[in-house]
């Protein structure tokens, strides 16, 4: 049996995080295992399932923290930096990002939300704080006359990145014989700003 109560809910609760988040980087999504996790706390599996109600509970709350590093990874690389090069640090910091956590990156988008089961408060937080990141800077760029435009150009923009982020890992891009698709994507975002009016020339 492993140890019941070296730890409140709330200390509980951050060692499985860590522990879960340490698996999930190790071994992705899909060889994710919740007793895995259990056996590096030295508590039963029994106790993570009581913390979390089930595995998508706890791998949702590990997308979270991933969502959170995201953000703050964004901001330190934003740090100093002014005019079009912002809009360029958030491209490839997309790539950097998923290139350098990329079993963290890769549970976000290959776990789904179970029918029935609502998504976690904390989740749904910080998937906006990364989101707002990218509006902010979108929105900074604008003219006065595409602000209203903001929002779906946000998440236009994030699809751009993403697809080609996405290519990029599975090897597509390598077998089309692309070889930077960071810039290529950069190349995609800053036309598709110029076109509403940004002030992203080079």
């Amino acid at each position: 049996m492993g140890r019941r109560s070296d730890h409140g809910r709330e200390e509980l609760e951050a060692l499985i995080l860590d522990a879960g988040r340490e698996v999930m980087a190790e071994s992705g999504y899909a060889r994710f295992s919740a007793r895995e996790v259990a056996k590096r706390i030295g508590y039963s599996v029994g106790t993570v399932m009581h913390v979390f109600g089930n595995v998508d509970g706890l791998v949702m709350e590990i997308n979270a923290r991933t969502f959170r590093h995201w953000s703050e990874w964004l901001e330190d690389r934003l740090e100093g930096t002014e005019g079009r090069g912002r809009i360029l640090v958030l491209v490839r910091g997309y790539f950097d990002f998923a290139q350098t956590h990329r079993n963290l990156w890769s549970a976000i988008y290959e776990h789904r939300v179970p029918e029935g089961m609502d998504m976690p408060e904390t989740l749904a937080a910080q998937r906006v704080r990364l989101t707002g990141v990218i509006a902010r800077e979108v929105a900074a760029v604008l003219p006065a006359s595409a602000a209203g435009d903001a929002a779906e150009l946000t998440s236009s923009l994030i699809a751009t990145v993403h697809g080609h982020c996405a290519f990029m890992l599975g090897g597509t891009f390598a077998l089309l014989g692309v070889e930077n698709p960071s810039e290529l994507a950069a190349a995609r975002v800053m036309e598709t700003l110029q076109a509403k009016g940004a002030l992203v020339a080079a």
